[in-house]
């Protein structure tokens, strides 16, 4: 068997121990004669599985006890509209408008006539860096994508919400870094970049936001119903609950939050030296103090040697580098999961592709 390098911003990679795990027990979950995907959600071994994966994230991202961990479906794109509809009280929400996600929350909030403040904008730039935070007292919320996979910037620390807290979506640098609990109040984050497989949501919440409920929100709608029942109210997504726990187990295996983060910086480096190497032939979209450790976004100096880039990574086994089309050109997405082989491999074709028509 042959696997290729996949630099897709997403449903991305997993590591190749957790699918072999995976593939190992998919016929006979532990003895069970079952797959784990067949079980009741209120069966011993699964119920072993959703205790156990929400103590390990707990205890790999330091959640402090007055946060609940909430598995839920819908993607970040379903936490667009929840956030405003659970945590609005009739106040202004600030928004700092770093790209299309953001833009998507700032839409959401809108349709519910929330008063949205401009708490900053890349737009001017077409989103090349990380703006500078503008405040007023008072509000419900500050709300802030944390890493930009179209544009490939990410914010390298996060600000100071004054008498407000934080929202976060995390949804493309979840676990790839330690999280500062201080001055936050939920985030979010679809599980397919470095988590896990497509599907799973994840929203780790202060308890403190469920008094903000309305009686008018429906019951499956409110975060409160998933909190206070261990996201068990309803059928969870099991599988994609067990797999998750697996990527925690991988994580653990680095070194934890802080090991992968080493490990994300270093294989970011590789790519991030190939392409500064060569600043008359390769032009990173996003401005060195904001990029991300994520997603590398460039463009070609001569644009008439795109498709014979992309066509020559393609043979050497790496797939999924052509870029958005809001900033065109090639995006690496360096994910949790993506080996250290994989980014050498990346920068040394950048360097010899430079060199043959630089």
């Amino acid at each position: 068997m042959s696997r290729i390098f996949n630099f897709s911003a997403g449903p991305a990679i997993l590591p190749e121990s957790v699918l072999l795990q995976a593939q190992a027990e998919l016929l006979d979950y532990k003895g069970t004669g079952m797959s784990l995907m067949e079980m009741s959600h209120r069966s011993k071994p699964y119920d072993e599985v959703h205790m156990g994966t929400l103590s390990s994230l707990r205890s790999l991202a330091k959640i402090p006890d007055d946060f609940d961990i909430l598995f839920m479906t819908g993607g970040a794109s379903l936490q667009f509209a929840l956030v405003p509809m659970n945590l609005s009280r009739g106040n202004p929400a600030g928004y700092v408008n770093t790209g299309a996600w953001s833009e998507k929350a700032i839409k959401e909030a809108e349709i519910q006539g929330i008063q949205v403040l401009d708490a900053g904008s890349s737009a001017a730039s077409n989103h090349n860096h990380i703006p500078e935070v503008r405040l007023q007292g008072g509000l419900d919320y500050l709300h802030l994508t944390s890493n930009n996979t179209i544009f490939g910037t990410q914010w390298q620390s996060f600000p100071d919400p004054g008498d407000a807290k934080l929202v976060i979506d995390l949804s493309s640098d979840f676990l790839s870094r330690p999280i500062d609990w201080n001055h936050t109040g939920l985030v979010y984050a679809g599980a397919q970049k470095n988590a896990g497989p497509a599907g799973l949501t994840l929203v780790i919440i202060h308890k403190e936001y469920y008094e903000r409920e309305k009686k008018s929100t429906p019951t499956m709608l409110r975060y409160s119903t998933h909190g206070k029942n261990d996201s068990l109210y309803n059928t969870p997504p099991t599988f994609l609950i067990y797999l998750f726990s697996l990527v925690l187990g991988y994580i653990e295996e680095q070194g934890g939050l802080t090991g992968i983060a080493r490990y994300n910086q270093h294989k970011a480096n590789l790519i991030y030296n190939a392409l500064d190497a060569w600043p008359a032939f390769y032009l990173p979209h996003a401005r060195k103090d904001s990029r991300s450790l994520m997603n590398i976004t460039f463009n070609l100096a001569n644009k008439e040697l795109e498709k014979e880039f992309l066509s020559g990574s393609e043979k050497l086994g790496m797939d999924g580098l052509k870029g958005h089309r809001s900033v065109g050109g090639f995006r690496a997405s360096i994910y949790n999961a993506m080996p250290e082989k994989g980014c050498q491999c990346l920068a040394d074709y950048l360097n010899d592709f430079a060199r043959k028509h630089g």
